[in-house]
């Protein structure tokens, strides 16, 4: 029986009330049975084994996969070249080609694209609405820096990162521009190591009041999958595996495993028309309703692969979004940093353009002239042969003066977030389509929780953790251990590394009145970088991979969270916000963390940013086919760049791409 028409039917009949996940999927299946469907035409795209029900046609999902995996319309790869223009530059234009080119945002896409198009010989202007930084969602807290930044922590030394914070060694685009640069990168440890460096993935979990290491989990995952209730089946199966195993059948639409067992991609055609049978059959799924209807788990089963995996904020929305994310990135990829954080890309990126950027100019309204508009009522005043572009802008009245100044040019970048470009007037009005594109593309939230402390708890050996608290009080080690503590807050801060004057009055009170109840203290951790994951609010808390140089302490990622979970940290004052951290962190490590702690952290609220308007585009299901196009597509002399432009949002490697496809854009035309 179709699942969609059986969903269709129970709907039909009294039922209990429905959970919001079960809301989803009953909906998103009785949309999808009454959308009109056609299959992919054989010559275009192999016929997939099951009917698709994707409402796209089969130009559109060939569009998607060739977009995801940058080929041109003959499914030749695109990314050499591309590397090549990063590397060598645009061919140089003449004084009588050159253009007048501006490029609005100054995040890594308008930063790549006005340094790529400057190169080449045009008259560039790089607008941004920030009045002391450039970057985007590449945001370091740190001391100095082109911001010329207040002391971010107590120690001036420490930096941590409030956006991107890791780079894939498979994303080529970005690892080519930061050799190009000359930007110093090392290893990002995704899976804690050892004091030799070997990964030994012995950070925690902690959900359902369950902890267990991270390898001793993937040995013996039975305790933690029991205490989900999930079906005997799979309480010896971990959770990275139950979801492998319910993705696999996907991937072998473009990929084939080795004999070494490990996956191998087709060849390039083959792979195009495997990816599109993807978009075609699931464009206009949710991931909760693949897991549900085509993999057939259980609603425990998926409670505890979201809570592990990553994926409960994310169940509601696209299936390809997160598909691409998981197979495009394979357990053996390798990620790096960047020495001194991942601003040191814009900073190397601005030094090449530091004299054609404006700071301090949010873009209010843009008009602009196109040959098919000639004649409109808002531009039959217009002469061809004059600007085609203008841009009014306003500053933000920093210093007490709002400056309003217009900028014109023959084409431009528009590089700002949909979200953010939602707020902008455009005349004459832009296609139906790319107005729909900008209205309804998806922005999810995340939020960053940073912690300073004084010293790397996290690394220590038990003997380690009784020297360092007998150095506060003589004692206080086997206090801890049998739960005797004070948990009062005046044990915050109280090593004698930990300087003064950081630790508020409210935070103590907050600590003190938001105190668990429970104060068993695990074993010590013991690890270098890496990540833990809890069920609690901070959810994701992350340890740095490298010890700052001249520096004991480190800051800690104490909670990195999206969708509901990050909202819910939004609405908390920092006073409160950072004991709540601290809470968290302790629930998994440990109460005695505290003494460490410096009182010095730092939030970052992506949906609250006034710039950036969400974290990054996640789409809805259905939206890379209704959407793709037109977001890519230019307006007249309006071109568009940004990792949403890309079908790799929120990865740099997306905006490096776009900014390159842009620039070529404009050279060409």
């Amino acid at each position: 029986m179709d699942h969609s028409h059986a969903s269709v039917e129970q709907s039909r009949s009294p039922q209990p009330r429905l959970s919001r996940r079960q809301f989803t999927a009953t909906a998103g299946a009785a949309g999808a049975a009454l959308a009109a469907s056609a299959p992919l035409a054989a010559a275009a795209v192999p016929q997939a084994p099951r009917p698709p029900r994707s409402t796209a046609d089969p130009a559109t999902c060939l569009a998607v996969a060739r977009a995801l995996l940058v080929v041109d319309s003959q499914d030749r790869p695109l990314v050499p070249g591309y590397r090549k223009v990063l590397a060598d530059g645009l061919p140089r234009t003449g004084t009588k080609t050159a253009k007048k080119v501006l490029v609005v945002g100054a995040g890594p896409a308008g930063l790549v694209a006005a340094w790529l198009l400057k190169r080449a010989g045009h008259h560039v202007t790089l607008l941004e609405a920030n009045g002391n930084r450039v970057g985007g969602r590449i945001k370091t807290f740190r001391t100095g820096g082109h911001e010329n930044a207040a002391r971010a922590f107590a120690d001036p030394a420490q930096y941590a990162e409030a956006g991107a914070m890791r780079i894939p060694g498979s994303h080529p685009l970005v690892m080519s521009l930061i050799d190009r640069l000359g930007v110093e990168r090392r290893r990002f440890h995704l899976v804690d190591v050892d004091a030799d460096g070997k990964p030994v993935n012995n950070a925690w979990l902690h959900v359902n009041g369950v902890r267990v290491r991270r390898s001793e989990y993937a040995r013996s995952p039975r305790k933690v999958n029991r205490s989900f209730g999930v079906p005997r089946a799979y309480w010896d199966t971990p959770s990275s595996t139950i979801l492998r195993q319910a993705l696999d059948p996907v991937r072998d639409e473009f990929s084939t495993v080795g004999a070494d067992g490990k996956r191998v991609d087709k060849p390039m055609p083959e792979r195009v028309r495997g990816w599109a049978r993807v978009v075609q059959r699931y464009g206009d799924w949710s991931m909760y309703r693949f897991l549900t209807e085509e993999a057939g788990l259980d609603e425990r089963t998926i409670d505890l692969v979201g809570t592990l995996e990553n994926l409960t904020s994310r169940l509601p929305l696209s299936f390809i979004h997160s598909f691409i994310s998981a197979s495009l990135i394979s357990p053996d990829t390798e990620f790096w940093e960047l020495v001194g954080g991942t601003a040191t890309l814009p900073d190397a990126l601005l030094r090449e353009v530091s004299d054609v950027l404006r700071l301090d100019r949010r873009v209010t309204r843009v008009e602009y002239w196109s040959p098919e508009r000639t004649g409109t009522d808002d531009t039959a005043h217009v002469r061809a042969d004059g600007p085609h572009v203008w841009v009014d802008t306003v500053s933000e009245g920093r210093d007490g003066k709002v400056v309003r100044e217009q900028f014109t040019g023959d084409v431009a970048i528009v590089t700002v977030p949909f979200s953010g470009l939602r707020q902008v007037q455009v005349s004459p009005l832009m296609s139906y389509k790319k107005r729909r594109a900008v209205a309804e593309l998806h922005y999810d939230s995340a939020t960053k929780v940073l912690l300073e402390f004084s010293r790397r708890w996290w690394e220590f050996s038990e003997d380690d953790w009784k020297r360092e608290l007998d150095a506060v009080r003589t004692g206080l080690y086997e206090e801890y251990r049998a739960g005797k503590a004070l948990s009062d807050g005046s044990l915050l801060g109280a090593h004698p590394s930990v300087p003064p004057g950081h630790i508020s009055a409210a935070q103590r009170v907050h600590y003190a009145a938001d105190r668990w109840v429970t104060r068993d203290q695990p074993e010590a951790a013991r690890i270098v970088g890496g990540g833990s994951v809890s069920d609690n609010s901070n959810r994701f808390m992350i340890n740095p991979s490298h010890p700052v140089a001249g520096s004991e302490g480190g800051v800690v990622l104490a909670s990195y969270s999206w969708a509901d979970d990050a909202s819910r940290w939004d609405s908390l004052e920092d006073d409160a916000r950072y004991p709540h951290a601290l809470r968290g962190l302790q629930q998994v490590y440990g109460q005695r963390v505290e003494v460490f702690y410096t009182g010095a952290g730092r939030t970052q609220s992506w949906l609250r940013d006034p710039y950036a308007y969400g974290e990054a585009s996640v789409l809805l299901p259905g939206q890379h086919t209704e959407l793709l196009t037109a977001i890519r597509s230019p307006e007249g002399p309006l071109h568009f760049a940004g990792d949403h432009t890309s079908v790799k949002p929120s990865w740099i490697e997306g905006a490096v791409e776009s900014a390159v496809r842009a620039a070529l854009e404009v050279h060409g035309s």
